[in-house]
């Protein structure tokens, strides 16, 4: 699985014309699925973005969770994560996982990430969203639960 986090004071995404998932406070991620994923990559997502250190204590410093702040989480999928541009100028997909097994491993992320009690919001799976947030810093980061960067 690969994700990108924004930390942001609000987002929401758009399908067909109807807000979908919006929040307040808390973490924007995108999510791509790998055909190899499993309930390891899952794991290993959710510990980290419940867990990770990226909100400003009293001193300024990142070292609060989005679970310390009780935050809430916008997961939208992002297959275009796994496009690849080594060969060519168009993007090509194989990395990703197929429409049915990354429906799949998204809803599993989704599931777990609602287990730890934090506000999950969503976007909605295979479809055209537009996506609108207020970044906070700004804050990116990049995860990959096969640890490649």
């Amino acid at each position: 699985m690969r994700a990108v986090v924004q930390r942001t004071l609000s987002s929401q995404v758009t399908s067909e014309g109807v807000v979908t998932g919006a929040i307040k406070r808390g973490l924007t991620v995108l999510l791509g699925v790998a055909p190899d994923d499993d309930e390891r990559d899952v794991a290993y997502m959710v510990d980290k973005l419940v867990h990770m250190r990226i909100f400003e204590d009293e001193q300024g410093k990142m070292n609060i969770s989005v679970q310390d702040i009780q935050g809430s989480i916008l997961v939208i999928s992002q297959f275009t994560l796994y496009g690849d541009l080594r060969h060519g100028r168009r993007p090509g997909f194989t990395g990703a996982a197929a429409p049915e097994v990354a429906a799949k491993w998204y809803q599993r992320l989704i599931d777990a990430l609602r287990a730890t009690g934090l506000t999950v919001e969503t976007g909605k799976f295979q479809t055209e969203m537009l996506v609108t947030l207020e970044n906070d810093g700004p804050v990116t980061i990049l995860l990959d639960s096969k640890k490649i960067f």
